[in-house]
């Protein structure tokens, strides 16, 4: 297994901007990375779900890697999510990704074929990582998106040692027992991102999530970067404080369609404007955009959130 570099600090899950006519928009790129950098974050991971990847055409998810490997301010890490339902598309990524000088890689499990087996996952994983054998390659475990409701300590044993690049999981599933059983096997071996911006203190009180990858951190990302912070310097009030505040966030973007969804258009609230989302998620209207300002005004969100 080749060793790698292991993630620290908070890596962010960038919306795709679009025009108001769907096309792809890289004007804001430049701009919302020196942001993402001013406010913590270590790095992009582009194309996922909060990207938007699966409604993307191959060439459009190259340009905007393209454009983002542009736009990274200096050690900024841009990982690309390459996961798609045509493993041989995957796999034309994941070299295009090595050929621009990514960071690494990462696919979550295909929506079309369902995988319910180790096996099918692990060949998966294999035929995608050997399209970029130089960079680590993450599976995204969010088995919410894809059904893949698989035992993730019997993912790493299948793993370990058959695929070279093969770095770790970014881990997006609700139980924190798995993570951390996962991140205990083989000595700590594997990179074990955390992917829950909900739990990341009760990650961190384990040893886990030294690195990561959020959602929120588009537009939170000073309070999850926080709690990281306030654990580190011993202040468990403070961490407590910012992860509650983290939740009190989630808990107003649930009522909008989650992140996807609500979470950009409150990016085009603190004036970034990054266009609507793809058919078939059901954009947010005018009037909830106004409820959607009206809780984030009662929970001081203007106070907290990122800064430009």
């Amino acid at each position: 297994m080749k060793q790698f570099e292991k993630v620290v600090g908070l890596i962010d899950a960038p919306f795709t901007p679009f025009k108001q006519n769907g096309d792809v928009n890289l004007e804001p790129i430049p701009a919302y990375a020196q942001m993402l950098a001013k406010n913590g974050l270590k790095g992009v991971f582009i194309n996922g779900s909060s990207g938007e990847g699966y409604m993307l055409t191959s060439e459009e998810r190259m340009q905007i890697a393209e454009a983002w490997m542009a736009a990274a301010p200096k050690e900024f890490k841009v990982i690309v999510h390459v996961g798609s339902c045509c493993v041989r598309e995957s796999r034309r990524l994941a070299e295009h990704a090595q050929k621009i000088g990514a960071w690494g890689i990462g696919a979550m499990a295909p929506p079309f074929p369902k995988i319910g087996r180790i096996e099918e996952l692990a060949k998966y994983i294999e035929e995608i990582a050997c399209g970029a054998p130089d960079l680590p390659f993450y599976y995204y475990h969010i088995p919410a998106f894809n059904g893949a409701f698989l035992p993730m300590v019997e993912l790493l044993k299948a793993m370990d040692g058959r695929v070279p690049n093969f770095a770790g999981i970014k881990y997006t599933f609700e139980s924190i027992y798995e993570y951390n059983q996962c991140r205990l096997y083989g000595n700590g071996k594997f990179d074990m991102l955390h992917g829950q911006d909900e739990t990341i203190l009760p990650s961190l009180a384990m040893g886990g999530a030294q690195g990561g990858i959020g959602g929120t951190t588009n537009y939170n990302g000073r309070c999850l970067v926080g709690i990281i912070e306030a654990w580190k310097q011993g202040d468990l009030e403070k961490a407590r404080e910012l992860q509650n505040y983290a939740q009190a966030v989630i808990n107003v973007i649930v009522h909008f369609r989650g992140n996807i969804v609500g979470g950009k258009r409150i990016m085009k609230l603190m004036g970034l404007d990054l266009g609507p989302n793809r058919t078939p998620f059901q954009n947010v209207t005018d009037e909830e955009e106004k409820r959607l300002k009206a809780e984030l005004d009662e929970i001081d969100f203007w106070n907290h959130c990122n800064v430009f």
